[in-house]
C-alpha cells in the first residue's frame, strides 16, 4: 500500500526559494513509491485564522477548508517544509496548520527546513517539532536541513553541487524514518482505535 504523504509549504513571498525543496521532496517521495501531494499555503489562500475547521457547523466550512480537512484525514503522514523568519516558523505555514487540530492526530510528521544562509532553517525546524507534537503528531527524529537553498537545489528542484549531493545522501534516511512510522501508525490504527 502506497503511503499518502502531504507535503506542506508555507511561504507567501514573491521569490520563493523553498518551493524548490518542496518540489524535490514530492519528486523523491514519488520515486520511492509513495503518493505525495504538495499543499501550498499560498495557493490555498486561507484567511488569517478566525475560526478553526471544527468550529464550523457540519457542512458549512468554506470549500478550501473542507477539502483540505478531507486530505489531512486521509493522509498517512506529513512533511512540513519550513523556512526561517527571524529564528521562527513561517506565518503562512503556521496559519494553515492552525485551522485544524483533530485531523492531524495519530500520524507521523517529518520536518525539512531551509534558509538562504548556512543555518539551513534549523531554528525554525526545532520550533516546528514542539508545535507538531502539541498538535497530536509523532515527529520523526530524522530531519533535512538545506542551506544555502540556492546552492543546493536549482529552480527545477534538482540537486546541484556539493550541497545537493549532501541532500541526496541525507534523503534516504529521512524517507526511511518517515515510512517506518507511517506503516507503524497505519497498522496500529487498523488494529485498535485511537484512545481519543
Amino acid at each position: 500500500m502506497a503511503d499518502k504523504i502531504l507535503v506542506f509549504y508555507g511561504s507567501y513571498r514573491a521569490d520563493r526559494m523553498g518551493i524548490r525543496l518542496a518540489d524535490y521532496l514530492v519528486a523523491r517521495l514519488a520515486a520511492r513509491g509513495a503518493q505525495p501531494e504538495l499543499i501550498d499555503a499560498k495557493a490555498i489562500g486561507l484567511p488569517m485564522l478566525d475560526r478553526m475547521y471544527k468550529e464550523y457547523p457540519k457542512g458549512t466550512a468554506p470549500q478550501p477548508l473542507e477539502e483540505l480537512a478531507g486530505k489531512i484525514r486521509a493522509a498517512d503522514g506529513f512533511v512540513f517544509v519550513t523556512g526561517e523568519y527571524n529564528w521562527g516558523p513561517q506565518p503562512g505555514l503556521k496559519n494553515l496548520t492552525d485551522h485544524f487540530l483533530e485531523e492531524w492526530f495519530w500520524r507521523p510528521a517529518a520536518i525539512a527546513s531551509y534558509s538562504a544562509g548556512r543555518f539551513s532553517g534549523v531554528r525554525s525546524g526545532t520550533i516546528w517539532h514542539s508545535i507538531l507534537s502539541e498538535m497530536g503528531m509523532v515527529v520523526v527524529s530524522s530531519t533535512l536541513a538545506v542551506g544555502p537553498i540556492s546552492q543546493t537545489l536549482d529552480a527545477a528542484g534538482e540537486p546541484t553541487g556539493p550541497a545537493g549531493d549532501a541532500l541526496e545522501r541525507s534523503f534516504g534516511r529521512f524517507a526511511d524514518d518517515l515510512a517506518w512510522w507511517t506503516e507503524a501508525a497505519r497498522a496500529q490504527r487498523a488494529r485498535q482505535a485511537p484512545p481519543f
